[in-house]
């Protein structure tokens, strides 16, 4: 059994909503994602999404706009950042596996289709698609603006300066 998508907005496939669409995660939502994607929290999440039935296929192309709480990897302390994604997704409707196909296929994709998402019935979770393209955005890496301060307090030096037994020596050895 799956857990519930977070922030799900169904759309029915036909007809399309004219329009762009709009989702705009609520104050729940954004705490749920945020604990999801190990954030601090998630002050705003907006996406405006371009929708166009293309032949077997829905394309969503927008942007998604996001100011989050992210977690400094070295400190760990939260500091705001703010995204801005332009995302492109293909909606495909789930196709039935051909009898005695393995379920360990390799298969290789093309470019227009690395970023398809198959779904069932009459609608697509456009919702947990812009949840998915905020996951991908965030950095997990990310450092703070007390990072070096932080690294500083624990002895840690950057990649850059060396160390060990032979920098010790040599760095007595310029000092004399």
């Amino acid at each position: 059994m799956t857990d519930a998508p977070e922030m799900s907005r169904l759309v029915k496939a036909r007809p399309l909503p004219a329009g762009p669409v709009v989702i705009e995660a609520d104050a729940a939502e954004r705490e749920a994602l945020a604990r999801r994607f190990g954030l601090g929290g998630i002050d705003s999440l907006r996406a405006e999404v371009t929708l166009e039935e293309r032949a077997k296929a829905i394309r969503a192309s927008g942007v998604l706009n996001a100011a989050v709480q992210q977690v400094c990897a070295i400190s760990n302390e939260n500091f705001p950042v703010t995204i801005s994604e332009s995302f492109d997704l293909s909606f495909v409707p789930e196709t039935a596996r051909p009898a005695g196909e393995e379920d360990a296929v390799e298969i290789e994709l093309e470019r227009e289709e690395l970023d398809e998402i198959e779904y069932a019935g009459d609608a697509f979770d456009l919702g947990e698609a812009v949840a998915q393209t905020l996951g991908l955005a965030i950095d997990p890496y990310a450092e703070g603006p007390g990072a070096e301060a932080a690294r500083a307090a624990a002895g840690l030096t950057d990649e850059d300066t060396p160390s060990g037994p032979l920098a010790e020596a040599l760095a007595a050895l310029k000092k004399d």
